[in-house]
């Protein structure tokens, strides 16, 4: 997770505009793809632009994995009992 000071936070995040929470994965998926559209259009269209926009999905996907899921299963195993 890129831990960004607090008032560039605040400057860039999704809350501070006037958008509805998604309520669907499909709602969410058009987010997503609407920042990356976002992100892309005063950039050269590279490899490294690619890569980088890839990148950041891939690390935002590994830390709510780390930060969420896996905490979440956790519970759900410790709860429901181990399957291995």
């Amino acid at each position: 997770m890129p831990y960004i000071l607090q008032e560039r936070r605040e400057a860039i995040s999704p809350n501070a505009c006037a958008v509805p929470a998604a309520e669907t994965a499909g709602e969410l998926n058009y987010q997503i793809t609407e920042l990356i559209n976002a992100y892309m259009a005063d950039k050269v269209k590279n490899y490294a632009c690619f890569n980088a926009i890839v990148g950041a999905l891939e690390s935002c996907k590994l830390e709510f994995y780390a930060r969420v899921v896996r905490p979440y299963e956790d519970l759900a195993k410790d709860r429901n009992g181990d399957v291995y």
